[in-house]
């Protein structure tokens, strides 16, 4: 499985001009498109697993742009191939994994960050007299 630099690097390299390309050359390029897309698809759940956040946000600009890519192709067929349909439907397990594993890297952060609030203000109302009484309302 190559790196995120190599799938980025061969992403910045496709032509601009997909909007000049024959319907054969926009299949290609669809097709081309589609399995990076899988790939990318795969390494972040790769990376989100092994909580890398920084290098998954990039992968996710990275899927962003081939999306853009996707959407500025001519009309082509290869969305109604089984080839792209096998690939979709190995997408959505994965992306599904992903949501699920981000909102719970979220919500692990944000327990982290009120704890961390929490004993920001019992140290300043231990140093204001209050013996750390302070009751925090947004609990």
């Amino acid at each position: 499985m190559p790196d995120k630099q190599a799938v980025d690097n061969s992403t910045k390299n496709n032509n601009d001009n997909d909007l000049n390309l024959s319907e054969e050359e926009a299949f290609k390029q669809a097709k081309l498109l589609w399995n990076k897309y899988f790939l990318l698809t795969q390494e972040l759940l790769k990376f989100i697993d092994k909580q890398d956040i920084d290098t998954f946000v990039d992968i996710v600009s990275q899927r962003d742009r081939l999306i853009e890519k996707m959407k500025s192709l001519p009309k082509n067929d290869f969305r109604e191939t089984d080839e792209c349909k096998n690939l979709i439907e190995n997408i959505k397990p994965m992306d599904m994994q992903i949501m699920y594993k981000a909102r719970t890297w979220l919500n692990k952060s944000r327990r982290q960050n009120s704890a961390v609030k929490s004993y920001d203000l019992t140290g300043v109302a231990g140093n204001l007299g209050t013996s750390g009484r302070i009751f925090n309302r947004k609990y």
